[in-house]
């Protein structure tokens, strides 16, 4: 059994961008990827995302944390290279994403890479399908033309793993047309309201 690192320990080893996708992080280190197999800290990543910037005692108002507890987990997340403060007057410094965009992969030569990726990627599946079936709960009483644009889609195939890399490229660059204008509402066209896309791309193993 791979022993998974201490989110704690000091890091991180590597911290690197995307090349073609600019101001993309890209993490490739097993220890700070485990970092953030918590869902306090996935949390508090997501909501710094949409802020921008927030406080330990903003971010604990926001998920519903104490701030003590938010004050520990931003100091990991900022130990391993996710978030940044921002250095301003005041006794209570707020905190920022080092980056909007961020990805995990899988190191083959990194014991534990693959333990490490997949318990972040269980415990965003929990949290998506915890915000998706909230909106499921609440589309009674939600707009006609907000559920008319709104879809639940699977689709089912045979593809080649070149295939395979090929549709998953297909769909980042889709959901790069709209780059830029979830943190600048200066790029928004007129009735723009927010959105929100999951997408999960695998070769089906069969049953377990």
């Amino acid at each position: 059994m791979t022993q998974t690192p201490d989110p704690a320990e000091p890091g991180p080893r590597q911290h690197a961008a995307t090349p073609g996708a600019p101001g993309e992080q890209v993490f490739a280190d097993p220890v700070q990827i485990r970092a953030l197999a918590h869902p306090v800290r996935l949390e508090l990543l997501g909501h710094l995302d949409d802020a921008g910037t927030a406080t330990a005692t903003q971010c604990a108002a926001a998920i519903g944390e104490s701030v003590a507890s938010c004050s520990y987990h931003l100091r990991i997340l900022a130990r391993h290279g996710f978030i940044e403060q921002v250095q301003q007057a005041g006794r209570e410094k707020p905190w920022k994403t080092v980056a909007l965009h961020r990805s995990h992969v899988i190191d083959p030569e990194a014991p534990g890479s693959v333990h490490a990726v997949s318990a972040v990627a269980a415990i965003e599946v929990d949290r998506q399908l915890a915000r998706i079936q909230s909106w499921l709960r609440r589309s009674p009483a939600l707009p006609p033309e907000d559920l008319e644009v709104s879809t639940v889609h699977e689709a089912r195939t045979y593809a080649t793993h070149e295939e395979i890399l090929q549709l998953r490229e297909d769909l980042w660059q889709l959901a790069r047309r709209f780059e830029g204008r979830w943190e600048n509402p200066d790029q928004r066209p007129e009735g723009a309201v927010p959105v929100r896309l999951f997408s999960v791309l695998n070769v089906d193993p069969g049953p377990e």
